[in-house]
Parts: C-alpha cells; sequence; structure tokens
C-alpha cells in the first residue's frame, strides 16, 4: 500500500473545500463548522436533532480535513449496515469516495477509496485492523451515533482500541442519552457541581432551535385511549380503561391488548392514520406513512389491515430480509403510502417524505421514542407537518411533551428517579409479552378485545382536544388539519378547535366552567380533561409572555407544587399547579 497521501484522493481535490461542496450549509451546520476549524480539536461531539443535518456537517468537516491534509484517509463509523450505505451516498455527492462494503475479514480495500464505512459490530469483531489502519495513515474517524458505543461495555472497549490512535475523532449523536456507566470513548466528562460525571457537548443545536429555524418539522402527537379487555396467567378476565392511572404492570397489559391486531384499537387507530395520511397528501403529493411495529408477525398483520383500509398494498421491512435497505430506497424514492417496519427505524435511516407514523410497538425508552420521532420531522421544504399516532401511555406522552428536552450523558447514576422507572417499565413491558407457557403454568396472557377513543392532541408542550369516539366528527376536526402549515398556525388552529369544542361542551352539559371535579354527575375523567386542557392554556400563555418552553414550564409547575408529571396529576394535583401559575402571572403584572 502507498504511504503517499496524493494517491488516496480524488484527482481534483482542491486545496481548500470549496463553500459549495456539500451546497449552502445551514447556520448551525456554518456555525458549528468554524468553531471546528478554529478550535482544530482532536475530538469533537456535536449533538443535534434528528432531522438537522449531522451528516452535511460532519462530511464539510472530513472534506475540509483530507483538502489540507490534516487526515489522508476516513473512517466512518454506523450503527447498522444499511446506514453504511446511506453515509456512502452522502460522500459520493460531495466527492469523497467510501466504501461501504468493507469488513474485516478481508481488511483491505481499493485505492479508488479515500474512506471506508462500518458498524460498531464490525469495529468490535476487528478492533486490531482498524487500529492498524490508524496507526499506518492519519485517519479522521466520524463516530456516527455515537451513544452506541455505550451500548455494551465490550464495544465501547472494542471502539476506544481500534481508534485511540486516530488523528482525529468527531463524534455525531441526535438522540438523548440516558444514564450508565459506561463511558463512552472520546466523550468528555464534566462534574455539574451535584458529583455526577455528564457528557459536554463542543456543539449543541436542539428541535426547539430547529424547530424556530425551519430547519425540522413541527410535530403533532395523536393520542388514542380505549376500553381493553384481556385474559392474565391465573386465568382473570381484566378490562381497563387504556391512559386512565393504572399500576405500571396493568398499563403493559392494556397497551400490549391495544396493539392486537385481533382487536379493534390497531385498525381504528391505523383508519385514522390513513385519513390523516388523505390530508396531508392533498398538499404534499407523496407524502408517505410508517408503522413502528414489535415484531414480524405483527407488522406483517398490520400490513394486511392497511391494504383493507387504503386499498394498496403495504411495504413490509424486517431487520432480518436481505432486501430490507433495498425496500427502504425503494420506498424513499416512489410515492406508495405506507410502510410497516420492525428495528429499521434507527437513527438516520432517511426517509424524507414521511409524515404520519404509528408508534404500534411496546418499546417505550427515551432514546428508542425519540429515534422513531427522528424518521419524521425531516424538512424539504417549509409548512409541512409531521403527525404521530400513538397510545395514551403516560411514558410516551410525557416524552412527546419535552421533544425540547436535550439530555447528557450521565455516568454512574443508576439511581435516578427517571431511568429507575424506565427500567421498571420496560421489565413489567417484558414480563407482560412473555408468551412461553413452559415459563408459567398458569398459562399465557390473552387478548380479549379492544376499542379505541381519540383521547387528545400534543404539540408544543401543550394538550389540546377532548375524549371522543374514533370516526366521530370531533376527532375528524384534528384528522383534517391541512398538511401545510407553519408552527404558530398549527398553534392557533389546535387553540381554537380546543376552544370551540370547549364550549360545545359547555353547552351540552350547562355545567359550570369551575365546577368540582364530578360535582355535575359527569365522568371523573371529563372533567380532569376539562382541568389538564385550562392548565395547558395557561402554560401557553405563560410561555408567550417569557419565552420559556412549554416542558419547561410544566417542570417549574411540578418542582413548585408537587405531584407526578401532568399526564398522570389527579384534579386536585392539577388544579393546584392551575392556581399557582395564575399566581405566577398575577404576581408579574
Amino acid at each position: 500500500m502507498s504511504t503517499s497521501a496524493a494517491e488516496h484522493l480524488p484527482p481534483a481535490y482542491p486545496a481548500r473545500a470549496p463553500r459549495g461542496t456539500a451546497g449552502r450549509l445551514r447556520a448551525w451546520q456554518q456555525t458549528a463548522l468554524d468553531d471546528y476549524l478554529e478550535r482544530d480539536p482532536r475530538d469533537y461531539l456535536a449533538v443535534a436533532t434528528p432531522g438537522a443535518g449531522k451528516t452535511t456537517f460532519a462530511l464539510r468537516v472530513a472534506a475540509e480535513l483530507l483538502a489540507r491534509k490534516v487526515v489522508h484517509q476516513l473512517t466512518i463509523v454506523a450503527p447498522t449496515e444499511h446506514l453504511k450505505r446511506q453515509w456512502a451516498d452522502a460522500a459520493a455527492k460531495v466527492g469523497i469516495t467510501v466504501d461501504p462494503a468493507f469488513t474485516g475479514k478481508t481488511g483491505r480495500t481499493s485505492r479508488d477509496y479515500t474512506g471506508v464505512a462500518v458498524t460498531y459490530a464490525g469495529v468490535a469483531a476487528h478492533p486490531m485492523l482498524h487500529r492498524a489502519r490508524c496507526e499506518n495513515r492519519r485517519t479522521l474517524v466520524i463516530l456516527d451515533e455515537v451513544h452506541h458505543a455505550g451500548d455494551s461495555l465490550s464495544w465501547g472497549e472494542a471502539t476506544r482500541e481500534a481508534f485511540e490512535p486516530a488523528a482525529r475523532r468527531l463524534s455525531l449523536t441526535g438522540t438523548p442519552f440516558r444514564s450508565d456507566v459506561n463511558p463512552i470513548p472520546f466523550v468528555t466528562y464534566a462534574d455539574a457541581g451535584d458529583g455526577v460525571p455528564r457528557s459536554v457537548a463542543d456543539h449543541s443545536y436542539g428541535y426547539a432551535e430547529a424547530l424556530r429555524d425551519g430547519v425540522v418539522r413541527p410535530v403533532l402527537f395523536l393520542a388514542y385511549s380505549g376500553q381493553m379487555s384481556w385474559r392474565t396467567r391465573a386465568g382473570d378476565e381484566v378490562s381497563a380503561q387504556l391512559g386512565a392511572p393504572l399500576p405500571k404492570d396493568v398499563t403493559a397489559q392494556a397497551w400490549r391488548t391495544a396493539l392486537d391486531p385481533n382487536g379493534d384499537w390497531i385498525p381504528s387507530v391505523l383508519r385514522a392514520a390513513d385519513t390523516r395520511l388523505t390530508e396531508v397528501r392533498r398538499h404534499v403529493p407523496d407524502a408517505g406513512g410508517l408503522v413502528i411495529a414489535s415484531d414480524q408477525e405483527a407488522a406483517r398483520a398490520y400490513a394486511k389491515l392497511l391494504g383493507r383500509i387504503s386499498g394498496e398494498r403495504a411495504t413490509v421491512v424486517v431487520s432480518d430480509e436481505a432486501r430490507a435497505s433495498k425496500k427502504i430506497a425503494e420506498f424513499a424514492e416512489g410515492d406508495s403510502r405506507w410502510m410497516v417496519a420492525v428495528r429499521m427505524v434507527s437513527e438516520g435511516v432517511d426517509v424524507p417524505r414521511l409524515a404520519v407514523g404509528v408508534y404500534a410497538t411496546a418499546t417505550q425508552t427515551p432514546l428508542f421514542f425519540a429515534q422513531a420521532v427522528g424518521r419524521f420531522v425531516r424538512v424539504r421544504k417549509r409548512g409541512e407537518t409531521a403527525s404521530i399516532f400513538l397510545p395514551t401511555v403516560p411514558s410516551l406522552l410525557s416524552y412527546a411533551g419535552e421533544m425540547e428536552t436535550s439530555r447528557d450523558h450521565v455516568l454512574g447514576n443508576p439511581k435516578a428517579d427517571e431511568d429507575d422507572a424506565v427500567a421498571a417499565d420496560e421489565a413489567l413491558m417484558a414480563a407482560a409479552q412473555r408468551e412461553d407457557p413452559s415459563t408459567d403454568e398458569q398459562g399465557p396472557f390473552e387478548a380479549l378485545g379492544s376499542d379505541a377513543s381519540f383521547d387528545r392532541v400534543l404539540y408544543d408542550g401543550g394538550e389540546f382536544g377532548s375524549q371522543a369516539q374514533a370516526g366521530s366528527e370531533e376527532e375528524a376536526d384534528y384528522l383534517g388539519i391541512p398538511g401545510l402549515l407553519e408552527p404558530d398556525q398549527v398553534a392557533a388552529l389546535l387553540r381554537r378547535r380546543q376552544a370551540e369544542q370547549q364550549e360545545a361542551e359547555r353547552a351540552r352539559t350547562s355545567a359550570p366552567a369551575d365546577a368540582a371535579p364530578g360535582g355535575n354527575g359527569e365522568p371523573v375523567y371529563e372533567q380532569v380533561a376539562m382541568l389538564r386542557r385550562e392548565l395547558n392554556g395557561l402554560v401557553g400563555a405563560w410561555h408567550h409572555r417569557t419565552g420559556k418552553p412549554h416542558g419547561v414550564i410544566h417542570t417549574e409547575l411540578r418542582k413548585t407544587c408537587g405531584g407526578p408529571p401532568a399526564a398522570m396529576a389527579t384534579a386536585e394535583e392539577i388544579q393546584q399547579r392551575i392556581d399557582t401559575i395564575r399566581a405566577w402571572a398575577l404576581a408579574r403584572e
């Protein structure tokens, strides 16, 4: 192998990458690039919300360093095989040749290539091969979605061993970090004053900033509840309202019942999502939808349901299919309506025309939720909106209401309340999903039936709408929101429709606005829903007065008043927060 750097650069590679190499950079990308070039660091961590354009930023850095001969070759580490090819395609567009077929078995590539693309698993299998590449030639290593290097101790150790000699390392992530005891290689940690090390990003660009800049789409979350019935392993028949205050194990079982393709909940939600997609396609003709399923059996069942609902065959993509990446590419380039996927919606999977999603999986970690939402926020032109349908489950509602919240990676903090809650929820859901009768003499869990009701819309930290039957006019009001709207137009339309519905409710019930929950004979859940909408209206008003994000205001109210998140709060707790924010407003006046 030649040691001449020039032999591994494209023949016409300029002394400095021209500003038009990757097209005009977005403001955040240019700011981050200028910061990188000024600081000239060996390690750099860029945290940017999904859809913001981390790939473009990283490839511009690569172009600059290659052109200046700071580095002579490139290694890109991605989470999946699909993303290796996606990186290679993106690099080709800016004149950087990357081999996505490079493997540890051969350890060689053609001199036609300036770099290689590999997976974290591939690095773990052959760390010394990659170390030798870095030792032989000055290498820039791009660690895409670097939090994966902290997923397991072996991956982290292999990544550190392989790329410790690298001349430059650029780490990227677009999803919330979590708490664990495995440090992410090449990430700096600092004590924030509480004795707990937290990751330190060199440049951060969050969802709230990206939405303000028009870099990502606004996201409407449409939550659906309903009555669920199932038989437990002990043979008991249980019925519960999805979204009602329930023990976590009961919530997990109700959630699983909702996702059963033989019930009425998932067909009703898929029908609503297809109606929403039809509305969006009136303004965006090639808009597509994605259903995120828990397993292959459910995915194929959902696809059949969508075929009957939409009259068009849905594309099914599962991770262990040889043609999975090709099917995603074909869907991305076409104009068909629906794709159903299992474990193929990880970070970076780029289908920009996705506009409507159904979260039909039992996975509920904040990391996976953010990855899933990230598939829908990529902007092609201003005014496009994303709509995601999800079950009324407290953890999901909490994540949806905290889109603006960013998280550092926390080391050695296994007792953090939020992470304990997530871990407990995951264990309960896993227990609810076990179907092997041999593990329990009492027999498997059995879903008996379900129905769906429209619950609410979550947008920009606020909640809108009231419970209504699937297929009702009240539901149609929200499914028919135009597919091309600016973020402030979405908020204004939601507020107007909610006000109209509240007025209709008052006229129908003749109840005073300040009636005590349940005091006028109405179901308690309706009174709680009305109080929640009042609270969110006040939070929205406080947001406009202070500029604080909705999620931050809700957090401050919770710290002041105590109690659980708003989605789980009692009527009394919600009323206390209403009184508190009104007191804040009076004090400010």
